[in-house]
């Protein structure tokens, strides 16, 4: 297969076939399409030039080059499937079953060496969460958590335990990316009044708390999210409570962490409440998108001190995707959202196009960098199932419309080695649509009879913020200029105060009683306002004396406020008088 030609899997209840990507868009035919409708899953290796599927008979592994079968394994019952970073082994997983006859059940997670087709080992795996065994890049080190500790095993030899990171309560960890050494990431939910911990270890290096590279405590938290940058260098925790007891928000709490293998560590200081609703690294690992609060939702995009760099504004979005080289950044509003996208140039922070995507479930960058797949797919959605592959700029370059009667369940872009496709410059025109685009007409607002004829006047619930860069000035002369002519304007501001408080201070008292005194002469806000308050409260207490004469009897508190007439009197006199 040529290398600008990169493959999308597509998996539904008619099989599974596989398309050759943009221009052509046509079927592939090396690959020989599986029409069984039982199929569970697919998976490509890291390199893309594996790819493995699960057909409710068999598990196939063929090439992707010539579609060339490989091995095929009979496991039936198997449900997922993942390939080790050099695609040396197949990890395959069932769910664990107990019988009568057999109360224990059997190990349901096997290993498959590749090039020999043996089961290197079997493994009980009773959950799906973390089921799947984390590899280093280079396959040196294997870790999988076994009742509350990190087991490592070396050299994919799973037969001895090399290594073990003992934590009470260990509830999950995360491998570093990258070059060795590797680091280890493991979270110990809070228990007893204890805080939440995340803790960084360098294999193997795991001599108690003070061997950490680095330790991030916090109370709200009952589950987390870690994501480490591609260079292994720095982990991202979104830490979550499954309930907000403010009230605020039905999907609980989240908080958002920074911790570096070098040891720092920092609380992400999000500008607006609300959940977070995603959290992406850019592939360069210097700087990280988030996409937060109430909706509206606000995007921003830090840096490895965690300051702002650029804040994208509000906007009904709920995702974020960088492209592999990492130039541009798609926001998006998927979901319960209308699908809107956003484009963006990451380079120069400028908006490439805002085409829509309704009813999307499923969103991929194609490696190539330029094009992009969006499907809706079932079980989320099961009407309206189909694919589309956009060009960044907006156009749609083919699309594929799923018959009623059958469904889309996953599609899924073969994946390149770094640096195989390099970044290309970024095109500001939209490109052609390779696909008849029909018109569909935005639904319009109900309106009664009444107003159909009268112009329409339209009102935002929320007032949305536009972008803006968030970096400081780096001109020192600017800098400095700007500081010199600020503090100019602050001095004459300054020279004006004093001359005015000078005149109201030498301004004499007129002798000569006033019959009604004028607010404008006092020149002061604060004195007008008690003025004001003062008149108010003995215009009440004369309402309160007409009651009393009509024969109405008045509440204690009435009849106290009456009472404080005398001294209101006196205190109006002498504001009048600028005592």
């Amino acid at each position: 297969m040529a290398l600008s030609t990169p493959l999308l899997a597509v998996r539904g209840s008619e099989g599974i076939y596989m398309l050759n990507g943009p221009p052509t868009n046509t079927e592939n035919t090396s690959f020989t399409r599986d029409d069984k409708k039982n199929c569970k899953g697919f998976i490509f290796s890291r390199d893309g030039s594996l790819f493995a599927w699960c057909n409710g008979e068999n598990v196939n592994i063929v090439t992707t080059q010539d579609g060339r079968l490989l091995h095929s394994f009979d496991l039936p019952k198997t449900a997922l499937l993942a390939f080790s970073p050099q695609s040396s082994i197949l990890t395959t997983w069932q769910p664990y079953i107990t019988t009568k006859n057999n109360p224990h059940g059997d190990p349901n997670l096997q290993l498959w060496n590749l090039k020999s087709g043996h089961c290197l080992k079997s493994l009980f795996q009773k959950k799906m969460q973390g089921w799947c065994p984390c590899w280093s890049d280079d396959e040196s080190l294997c870790a999988r958590n076994v009742n509350n500790e990190v087991q490592f095993f070396e050299g994919n030899e799973f037969d001895k335990i090399a290594n073990k990171l003992h934590l009470q309560k260990v509830s999950d960890f995360a491998l570093s990316p990258g070059p060795q050494p590797c680091k280890v990431a493991v979270y110990v939910p809070g228990s007893k009044g204890a805080p939440s911990f995340v803790r960084l270890y360098q294999y193997p290096n795991f001599d108690g708390p003070s061997s950490a590279l680095a330790n991030k405590s916090f109370f709200k938290a009952d589950k987390v999210t870690m994501l480490w940058n591609k260079k292994g260098t720095a982990l991202l925790v979104i830490a979550s409570t499954d309930v907000d007891k403010s009230g605020a928000s039905y999907y609980g709490e989240q908080t958002l962490h920074y911790i570096a293998s070098n040891g720092e560590s920092a609380l992400v200081q999000l500008p607006k409440n609300g959940p977070i609703y995603d959290v992406v690294w850019n592939p360069n690992s210097v700087e990280f998108c988030a996409v937060y609060g109430f909706m509206p939702a606000k995007v921003t995009v830090f840096n490895q001190k965690c300051d702002p760099v650029f804040d994208f504004g509000t906007g009904p979005r709920n995702a974020a995707f960088y492209s592999p080289q990492g130039h541009i950044l798609v926001l998006a509003g998927f979901g319960n959202l209308r699908g809107q996208m956003e484009v963006w140039d990451v380079k120069k922070y400028k908006q490439i196009s805002k085409p829509q995507a309704a009813d999307t479930t499923c969103f991929s960058w194609c490696p190539d960098g330029e094009h992009i797949v969006t499907a809706t797919c079932a079980p989320r959605l099961r009407v309206s199932n189909g694919f589309k592959i956009w060009h960044y700029s907006g156009a749609v370059r083919h699309n594929i419309e799923i018959p009623s009667n059958s469904e889309l369940w996953e599609v899924q872009w073969q994946p390149f080695v770094d640096g195989a496709f390099p970044e290309k410059p970024i095109r500001y025109h939209t490109v052609p649509n390779d696909v008849l685009s029909i018109d569909v007409k935005p639904a319009q607002a109900y309106r009664p009879p009444a107003l159909r004829n009268k112009p329409i006047t339209s009102t935002k619930l929320h007032e949305e913020e536009p972008p803006q860069n968030m970096k400081p000035q780096s001109t020192d002369k600017l800098s400095k200029a700007a500081l010199k002519n600020q503090k100019k304007r602050e001095a004459r501001k300054a020279s004006k105060q004093e001359s005015r408080s000078d005149i109201i201070q030498e301004t004499p008292i007129d002798p000569e009683p006033r019959a009604v005194p004028c607010p404008e002469s006092h020149g002061d806000p604060e004195m007008e306002k008690k003025i004001k308050n003062i008149k108010k409260k003995l215009k009440a207490i004369e309402q309160l004396k007409e009651q009393e004469a009509s024969g109405k009897q008045l509440e204690k508190n009435q009849l106290e406020k009456m009472q404080k007439e005398e001294a209101l009197l006196k205190e109006l006199e002498d504001l009048e008088l600028g005592l």
